[in-house]
């Protein structure tokens, strides 16, 4: 018997505007890195993108997610050690001197500039040992963070707050700097401020870095690397005429 204590939503699809809106917010969304200006986020408008962040879909509503707001310009200032030291490790990774050389112009970052850094984490114990959606994929809470971090990167942009992704660190002594307990791991460090401008195209693009894939080439159906569809579907060929 259905449970009567259930509601449901008075309606399924968006209007117009409001559909419009939501894409809207996906692809105008940009990775900001130099771009910040030093104004403060008010309360009110943080508090709306932690909430957007806070409703994530989590595997077993398990909400493995916290929020580490940092301010200090000292902590900043550590963070930052370590992502200059991670940075010229990293630069070595790559295999040809154009690599090399593009890479080292590239700004990665805006721990300084931004007026908030945001840690998002994982505690990996939160809902316990066996929990509904993760008994045979153990990263799903892991996952589950990263919709939090989405969730809360198109409510910044709809706000005019940009949003830049830090992921060039030695976790560990991240971890160390932060005082993270031994079952949390973090997931992103944003950098988070309102923003001169969005750019148009994301920066590795117009950088020369990579171009964005076809998504017509990426899709399969059935079975991987089948790309031909069953007669009479036109999906393709729609993909084909989307920008």
């Amino acid at each position: 018997m259905e449970n009567q204590s259930i509601t449901h939503q008075p309606e399924l699809a968006f209007d117009d505007s409001e559909r419009n809106a939501l894409y809207k917010a996906i692809y105008s969304r940009r990775d900001v890195r130099g771009q910040f200006k030093p104004d403060p986020i008010p309360d009110d408008v943080l508090a709306r993108l932690l909430q957007a962040a806070h409703h994530a879909p989590s595997v077993g509503f398990m909400q493995p997610w916290n929020f580490l707001l940092i301010r200090s310009p000292e902590i900043k200032q550590q963070v930052h050690q370590l992502f200059l030291s991670a940075n010229r490790e990293a630069e070595t990774m790559f295999e040809t001197p154009e690599k090399r050389q593009l890479y080292s112009t590239l700004k990665l970052e805006g721990i300084l500039e931004s007026p908030i850094n945001l840690v998002i984490t994982c505690d990996r114990e939160r809902a316990g040992p066996v929990v509904i959606g993760r008994t045979h994929d153990m990263a799903m809470d892991i996952y589950s963070s990263v919709c939090a971090v989405q969730n809360l990167w198109l409510a910044a942009r709809s706000e005019g707050v940009g949003v830049g992704w830090v992921s060039i660190f030695d976790r560990m002594k991240l971890k160390k700097l932060l005082n993270l307990p031994a079952q949390v791991t973090p997931v992103a460090y944003l950098c988070i401020g309102y923003v001169a401008h969005f750019f148009a195209e994301p920066e590795l693009k117009s950088a020369g870095w990579r171009d964005r894939l076809p998504l017509k080439d990426l899709v399969y159906f059935d079975h991987w690397e089948n790309s031909h569809p069953e007669e009479g579907c036109t999906l393709l060929s729609v993909l084909e005429s989307t920008p």
